[in-house]
């Protein structure tokens, strides 16, 4: 089986600092730009889990380069450069501290509000009588603040303005390319068969200007249905066909874990890791439409490290 890169730990020029994330390992260049190496961990429910997946990094960068570059024209994005499969690098900016959710189905968070009885989710009003992943009149924008620990928590637009969050006139731009960015993701995503569910963006500030920054449409921060059969289903009452990490989510319940205290992560064996694996390939196919080009992954870790040394020389 092809190595996995479960982390990095790099001494790179003029490095000030290094954050860990659940899947990301994030350099600060002198407080300049950032190196954002995508490591082939996985979480669900908020744990990482021991295994690392094949290629999953690569497949996550390589989905949000192509759609950073596919709408840098509608919002400067923070991205100068992807010099290895696994990295980019790009501007540091000062993120705002909400991240922009765009729902255009009844589905996940929204559902589960919606089935409780709720009509209003994050100020914004949901019509009666919708089922299961009916797609809703237009995409309604649901923030949530960006929790530094456990977390983020739904917040409405009235609120942010009440509590500083985001300035008044910086929050009504964020929806404004929330919602153009939404619709380019959704017109690439038809030419695929695919149809864009539900999506998060976040933002910064650089030099006064709002920027896109992280990633963005790829299956760990947004949600796939297959357009074919979709009416269909919706008609006999049946689940969409997703493209998501959600079968990782399925193995773990069936096999007793949902993140809960004392529950104990089941080992993942061979067998599942690769499939998974074969299915974020699978995912990066479908999405993007281009063949998927396995990296070297003999030395990963020392590819990744001269690659980023290469770029930092220029």
């Amino acid at each position: 089986m092809a190595n996995a890169l479960k982390g990095t730990k790099f001494k790179l020029a003029g490095q000030k600092s290094l954050y860990t994330g659940k899947v990301r390992d994030v350099y600060n260049i002198n407080d300049d730009y950032l190196i954002m190496v995508v490591s082939d961990r996985i979480s669900a429910f908020d744990v990482v889990l021991p295994r690392g997946i094949p290629y999953k990094g690569q497949v996550l960068n390589q989905i949000a380069a192509k759609f950073l570059d596919a709408t840098s024209d509608i919002v400067p994005n923070w991205k100068i450069e992807s010099p290895d499969p696994n990295v980019t690098v790009g501007h540091m900016a000062v993120p705002y501290k909400v991240e922009m959710v765009i729902r255009g189905y009844v589905t996940g968070h929204a559902w589960r509000e919606y089935r409780s009885g709720k009509r209003i989710l994050c100020g914004v009003p949901m019509p009666d009588g919708l089922k299961e992943h009916d797609r809703f009149p237009e995409p309604i924008i649901t923030p949530t603040t960006k929790a530094a620990e456990g977390h983020d928590e739904d917040i409405s637009r009235e609120e942010i303005f009440a509590s500083g969050l985001v300035p008044e006139e910086d929050y009504k731009k964020l929806e404004e390319y929330t919602r153009k960015i939404f619709q380019r993701g959704t017109e690439m995503a038809a030419e695929m068969g695919l149809i864009l569910v539900d999506t998060k963006y976040e933002f910064g500030k650089k030099d006064g200007q709002i920027v896109l920054i992280d990633e963005i449409h790829t299956p760990d921060s947004s949600r796939y249905f297959y357009a074919d059969g979709y009416e269909e289903r919706q008609e006999r009452d049946e689940q969409q066909k997703q493209l998501s990490k959600e079968f990782v989510r399925q193995w773990l319940i069936s096999n007793g874990f949902q993140g809960k205290e004392g529950q104990v992560v089941p080992d993942m064996p061979d067998e599942f890791v690769k499939e998974v694996s074969d299915r974020y390939i699978e995912l990066y196919e479908s999405i993007t439409g281009e063949k998927f080009v396995k990296a070297d992954t003999t030395s990963i870790e020392k590819r990744i490290l001269n690659n980023i040394n290469e770029f930092i020389s220029k």
